[in-house]
């Protein structure tokens, strides 16, 4: 049995999702957002983000970290806030010495919907009928959809490796 915590990065809110996977079964464990305030300085938002994935990390132990891929925004300030975020998710996980694996959001959707450029909506609703975890928030699906894609794909990094 695996234990995966998917994230989805972002300043504002970062999604982050617990599934067990024994090679053949999905389990959901838990999911959650992890949210910082505009008002804080950068720094404090990221540091804030590292301190409750590590709680997040301790509390549940997952052996593995998929992380979704940045992809670039009109706006590159935005992307660079964004990598920012990401940034200290992967420090965190690897502070940690979790294995860290990543996905762009099109493998993402194509692993969990069927179709790489599926809605937000399409997500959260095949997330909710995989892993039975009732309703949950746009972020948080995203998480557990990175998670999910990380079970699907783990064999290939496995023999890759």
């Amino acid at each position: 049995m695996s234990r995966i915590l998917g994230i989805d990065p972002g300043l504002h809110i970062t999604g982050w999702g617990m599934i067990d996977y024994d090679g053949f079964r999905l389990r959901y464990k838990s999911h959650g957002s992890i949210i910082s305030h505009s008002s804080e300085d950068l720094g404090s938002r990221l540091s804030y983000i590292f301190k409750i994935l590590s709680n997040i990390i301790e509390e549940h132990d997952p052996e593995e970290v998929s992380v979704e891929e940045v992809f670039v925004n009109k706006n590159p300030f935005s992307s660079l806030k964004l990598g920012m975020a990401r940034g200290a998710a992967i420090c965190c996980a690897g502070v940690f010495g979790l294995k860290i694996y990543e996905y762009t959001p099109n493998k993402v959707k194509k692993t969990i919907v069927g179709m790489g450029h599926a809605s937000k909506e399409q997500v959260s609703i095949m997330v909710q009928k995989l892993l039975n975890c009732g309703n949950v928030k746009s972020d948080e699906a995203d998480a557990l959809a990175v998670a999910v894609c990380h079970a699907h794909h783990r064999t290939f990094y496995t023999v890759k490796e």
